[in-house]
């Protein structure tokens, strides 16, 4: 059991959100004994004031980031980890290495840090690239950095223990630390939330530190501010809440975390964000795609989702907002300048990082490729090329004022971490600089792959029957059975997607793009469990109010990204889980104020509808999705392509909970089905292979 045990189990999530406000203000930091803020104020006045990034331990011992479930179950790192975010966050906000100042490098509060001046006209922004060929490396050694400080803040505190076998038992402890990753895309244990309880459970903690068991804040839970600053938030609610927030509940002073409905939105959208890295992972071999999502006119159909398309929906959850809560809107998380200064930011993007080393080690030979900036940035000005040898600022190589490049960062060992599944694997940079990695490394690699992103797959399914005996080389499968409908003997199946691409700023915030198969239920707090959602996309966005969201390029960049509709297919073909015959859900009809006609909404502004589809069909007098029980024959066109324009409902809301009645309201919006020939992996240690991408039909 680990020292730091959080009090609520998830069945009482909820009950977080009435208590956070008074618990925040009555615990604070660990008291060691003595001024544990003061001591670590003055040790960094002897110091550099910006310190050369070097990553924990200088980059020389390489040590793996655990999935913070794991990190968990050792008792004395986690101790120190809770600790050491405490100390972080109760660090003088004026120091660059305090919490507020780290976590300000990303947006707000768009100041200088450590010397690196913004290029003229580019004030009213942060330092962090977005839609940009930059994204993934940029991240690097921003994480390296704050792994850094945090590693030193606890080997300070392991030394604070009592002498003896305890000290020596946590300083031990403490070599170990790299920061965790919270992985968003594989199944938790059973029973609990992808959010894990550690994070979103409890706001306060029961830690056992070198001064004994005390309970403070929860550092995972959210930051307070010391003190906010209202002139760098400008706008309310931003100026004056003063501790970070998930699904606000209002969006006044009283605002509280609602951290269950956070919890039910990631476990509803589980199965489609695991879809969509698994196809990253198995069909996006060209680092210009995989890597950002900003989206180019006549782009191959096979390329429209990328890993920050992936990041922007799980940032857009994790802020929360969306739902129809009554005078509430996403929180920090959901907003690119404030996202930062939430604890959840560096878990997510650890495992965004994680996601791109493996992606290297399977692809070692793509890299980045010269592009423009389609965003500026606190240092870069839109139109301007950016390259692998561009400096990723403010992160200083060398005390002679070197900043990493793309480059000098290809290889993540270079800051003294690793992931587990890379642990004695080599590949990430290509042949020329290091021996190629094995066969047997990248069977094992892909393994790993298929165990975690790959159970919801037909990939799965088809490796199951394989070893029922049903499947398999030369067999023919008879029709009348329902695997016989979704593979050929020798596994071949096609792969269903809705290609979305739309302006990042279309609605002057960030905004969900919702698809179901059937309508949505009427009242939008209820789409986050509605048995017929089949995915959503998250387009993270600034707020219309603030400087940012006006930044030269921001309201024009067009992104992309996609929503899985194979695994509800296969359900239907199948007859099985929640989208299959007798396994369906009742529709709702449509309301009075709007209903599809001829491939458009038809609504007023407003309104909560049941959103629009391609073609008005499908619906009973009594209001009934006739589609519930209406059998898919297979996943050829032939029947996929009109069982799709009778079901596929599109629905928009903005963070505020405003529902989007027409997709003409939404600036760049076009919605594409398209298809892809695949042939399912045989075994664990290989991935599926694609063919090219066949255009469908548009939806919107």
């Amino acid at each position: 059991m680990p020292m730091a045990r959080f009090r609520l189990p998830l069945a009482l999530l909820f009950l977080a959100v009435f208590v956070a406000h008074f618990v925040l203000a009555q615990y604070g930091a660990y008291n060691y004994g003595f001024d544990a803020a003061k001591l670590i104020k003055r040790q960094l006045a002897s110091q550099e004031p910006v310190p050369v990034v070097t990553g924990a331990e200088g980059g020389e011992t390489i040590r793996p980031r655990q999935e913070i479930r794991q990190l968990e179950q050792d008792k004395e790192l986690w101790t120190l980890y809770i600790l050491g975010l405490s100390l972080m966050q109760f660090t003088d906000q004026s120091s660059p290495v305090s919490w507020y100042g780290i976590t300000g490098i990303h947006g707000i509060p768009h100041q200088t840090w450590g010397g690196v001046t913004p290029t003229p006209g580019n004030e009213e922004t942060g330092y962090c690239t977005h839609s940009s060929i930059l994204f993934p490396t940029w991240h690097r050694p921003y994480l390296a950095l704050y792994e850094q400080v945090l590693y030193n803040l606890i080997q300070n505190i392991a030394k604070w223990w009592p002498e003896g076998e305890p000290r020596n038992r946590y300083q031990a402890a403490a070599l170990r630390f790299r920061i965790p990753y919270w992985d968003w895309a594989s199944s938790p244990p059973s029973g609990q939330s992808v959010l894990p309880l550690s994070v979103g459970g409890s706001p306060y903690v029961d830690v056992n530190g070198p001064n004994g068991v005390q309970r403070i804040a929860n550092p995972l839970f959210s930051y307070s501010f010391k003190p906010l600053n209202a002139t760098a938030f400008l706008q309310d609610p931003w100026d004056i809440w003063t501790t970070t927030l998930r699904s606000p509940t209002t969006s006044d002073n009283k605002a509280q975390s609602n951290n269950s409905l956070v919890a039910v939105n990631f476990d509803q959208n589980l199965d489609s964000i695991g879809q969509r890295l698994y196809i990253l992972f198995s069909n996006y071999g060209n680092y210009s795609t995989f890597s950002n999502n900003a989206w180019i006119p006549y782009i191959n159909n096979g390329s429209f989702d990328s890993l920050e398309a992936i990041h922007d929906t799980v940032h857009n959850l994790a802020g929360g907002g969306g739902l129809g809560q009554p005078n509430a809107q996403g929180g920090h998380m959901a907003y690119i300048p404030y996202s930062s200064f939430d604890p959840i930011f560096f878990l997510h993007h650890a495992m965004v990082d994680r996601i791109f080393a493996i992606w290297q080690s399977l692809y070692p030979s793509s890299y980045v490729t010269p592009m423009q900036a389609y965003i500026a940035s606190y240092t870069t000005s839109r139109g301007e090329f950016q390259t692998a040898a561009t400096p990723l600022t403010p992160f200083y190589f060398n005390a002679n004022g070197t900043f990493w490049t793309s480059d000098m960062v290809r290889d993540h060992t270079r800051f003294g971490y690793t992931y587990p599944e890379l642990v004695g694997v080599s590949g990430s940079v290509p042949n020329s600089q290091s021996r190629a990695l094995s066969r047997r490394a990248r069977g094992r690699v892909m393994a790993a792959i298929n165990r975690l992103y790959g159970p919801s797959t037909p990939s799965s399914l088809y490796r199951k029957e394989l070893r029922a005996g049903r499947l398999g080389p030369g067999k023919k499968v008879p029709s009348n059975l329902p695997v016989g409908r979704v593979f050929s003997g020798n596994g071949q199946y096609r792969e269903w997607l809705a290609n979305v691409r739309v302006k990042k700023q279309a609605l002057d915030g960030p905004f969900f793009i919702h698809l179901f198969l059937g309508e949505a239920p009427k009242d939008p707090k209820e789409w986050a469990s509605a048995k017929n959602h089949v995915g959503s996309m998250g387009v993270f966005a600034s707020d219309e109010r603030y400087g940012e969201s006006k930044m030269d390029g921001m309201d024009e960049v067009m992104v992309s990204g996609t929503v899985p509709l194979t695994k509800a297919l296969v359900e239907k073909v199948m007859g099985t889980g929640r989208f299959g015959v007798g396994g369906g859900v009742k529709g709702i009809a449509a309301s009075a104020g709007g209903r599809s006609v001829g491939g458009r909404f038809v609504g007023f502004e407003g309104d909560v509808g049941n959103g629009f589809r391609g073609e008005d069909e499908g619906y009973g007098e009594d209001g009934d999705w006739v589609g519930q029980g209406e059998v898919l024959r297979s996943l050829d066109p032939k029947d996929v392509e009109p069982f799709l324009r009778r079901n596929l409902v599109v629905n928009i809301v903005k963070m505020d909970g405003k529902v989007v009645m027409h997709g003409s309201y939404v600036e760049g919006l076009g919605i594409h089905v398209v298809s892809s020939r695949v042939r399912a992996a045989r075994v664990e240690e290989e991935l599926p292979a694609w063919g090219q991408a066949e255009s469908g039909f548009d939806v919107v």
